[in-house]
């Protein structure tokens, strides 16, 4: 996803295959659909999105009286609801809220300058959502029905090691975070205990994903946004897409029943 040029971008690992796609907007995510196509989260709306066509069909409109506010990552948890956060595109205002969709749209959390990171613990009773400037990451119980209660604060970013961003789970209930400004993604325990790190050649680490046959493999995309002159030739990977291994597999692949 490149937000900013407003493209969507699909690279294909068995053979390197790659394909980017224009989108009406900035993009905040792309996630895949039973029914074929992916849901898109644009500014102020939800779209459903066919690669062969191009074509980008409405679904859900949301947040009218928030001109400034985009859609910022997005998750689909294991009864086939979307999970997605908004945020102030100035990144200033505590505009953003965090969402599900189910075919009806539910406001969960709200005064977020940048909602972040929503996903759940393998058993779907834990949801777990980030707020980037504030550098924290909140653990929910969450309810069959898809209700949230019992917020509490799981892990706290220290001052100088960037800021959370995009966050997955992996079978064994921990925590991939990716740091923007940060140079690494962390691997947390489901109780916040900080278990593994590791270090990228740029600083801006935006969001990982588990893919391969064995979900072993993780992919991190990254930013340039922000950077300098000076810092953008001393980081000439920043804003590519990134891949390691990992000891413990991610969780089977949802997709979003609706729409």
């Amino acid at each position: 996803m490149d937000i900013k040029k407003r493209k969507i971008h699909r690279f294909r690992p068995a053979d390197g295959a790659t394909a980017s796609f224009d989108a009406p907007d900035q993009p905040g995510f792309a996630l895949p659909r039973a029914g074929g196509g992916l849901v898109v989260g644009l500014p102020g709306k939800l779209a459903h999105f066919d690669s062969a066509t191009g074509i980008f069909e409405p679904l859900a409109t949301l947040e009218q009286d928030r001109p400034g506010n985009r859609l910022n990552d997005g998750f689909v948890d294991a009864q086939g609801r979307l999970w997605f956060g908004s945020m102030d595109d100035a990144e200033e205002a505590p505009t953003g809220a965090l969402y599900s969709w189910d075919g009806a749209l539910h406001r969960h959390v709200d005064g977020i300058v940048i909602t972040n990171g929503p996903c759940a613990s393998p058993d779907g009773r834990t949801f777990y959502h980030t707020d980037t400037l504030a550098r924290t990451i909140h653990a929910y119980d969450l309810s069959a029905e898809g209700a949230l209660s019992n917020a509490r604060l799981l892990i706290t970013i220290e001052d100088g090691a960037g800021w959370p961003d995009g966050t997955v789970v992996d079978a064994e209930g921990c925590l991939w975070v990716g740091l923007f400004a940060g140079w690494a993604a962390r691997r947390y325990s489901s109780a916040g205990e900080l278990l593994e790190v590791v270090r990228f050649p740029c600083a801006n680490i935006t969001k990982l994903a588990f893919g391969g046959d064995d979900r072993l493999d993780l992919y991190a995309t990254t930013a340039a946004k922000g950077l300098s002159d000076d810092e953008r030739a001393a980081q000439p990977l920043a804003g590519g897409l990134f891949h390691f291994k990992a000891t413990v597999p991610g969780l089977p692949p949802a997709e979003i029943a609706y729409g």
